[in-house]
């Protein structure tokens, strides 16, 4: 078999994954540029939090991963945990916890054993807590914030650990309508730093700022293609059984819902 090209940030051949003895992924094949927001989307069942899960090398699976041109297995934990930043849907975490401990765990790749945090790990963990306007509740614990100020201190946890691929299934959950913008803005400056930044969106409206889009139906890829892309918002149409239509509004794009008659 020719080997795999080396410059996507993440690539799978064959990729299949099954839970309960049912499968969920049926031979996936995808290329992912480096530097670029990816966005994942497809009705409820679709495979989606199972795909980013199998990409994050989380669940057992057969086929191909790739990260950077080299086979997942390949690569330490450690190695793992410095290439690829992970934020889980609906992660629990200690809520005893003080959020700049929280943040300050996504720095510990970055660290010798049992050694310090340095200089340069409180620097970025201040960095991140500043950028996900949690730095006001660092001495705060987890039990005393909401659901929406919780995913934020878990959003600067994954920022902090600086890896050149982030992946976050459902980032906006729990967030209000001015905290998801925030979220967007702070995607757009991790793209420009040159961070791969994949997600999971219910949210089409928001999905379609990304780069591109992957459409999931079944547990196989209906289409991957820019989100500017007309054969793309069709693809989404069709998914969701053309219950929402796709329109251009101020430079935009607007997710409308459709009612179909019967």
């Amino acid at each position: 078999m020719n080997a795999l090209p080396l410059n996507p940030a993440l690539q799978t051949r064959d990729l299949r994954v099954q839970l309960g003895g049912r499968p969920v992924l049926n031979g996936i094949d995808l290329q992912i540029q480096t530097g670029r927001w990816t966005c994942v989307v497809g009705p409820n069942g679709a495979g989606k939090s199972t795909l980013l899960k199998a990409l994050a090398g989380l669940l057992p699976h057969t086929g191909q991963v790739h990260w950077q041109g080299q086979a997942l297995e390949t690569l330490s934990g450690r190695e793992r945990a410095l290439q690829l930043s992970w934020l889980g849907q609906g992660e629990a975490s200690t809520m005893d916890l003080r959020v700049w401990d929280v943040a300050m765990l996504g720095r510990l790749p970055h660290q010798a054993w049992l050694g310090a945090p340095t200089d340069k790990d409180a620097q970025m963990v201040e960095a991140a807590l500043k950028a996900t306007q949690a730095w006001d509740w660092r001495e705060r614990t987890l039990g005393e914030l909401s659901g929406g100020e919780r995913q934020r201190v878990l959003l600067a946890r994954a920022m902090a650990g600086n890896a050149p691929v982030m992946l976050m299934d459902e980032p906006l959950a729990n967030l209000d309508p001015p905290h998801q913008v925030d979220w967007l803005e702070q995607v757009h400056c991790l793209i420009a730093q040159g961070t791969t930044v994949v997600s999971v969106l219910h949210e089409i409206g928001m999905a379609l700022h990304a780069d591109e889009v992957i459409v999931l139906d079944q547990g196989r890829v209906l289409h991957h293609g820019a989100c500017s892309d007309p054969v793309t918002h069709a693809a989404i149409e069709s998914v969701f059984n053309r219950r929402i239509r796709i329109r251009a509004l101020d430079g935009q794009w607007l997710v409308l819902p459709h009612r179909v008659a019967h």
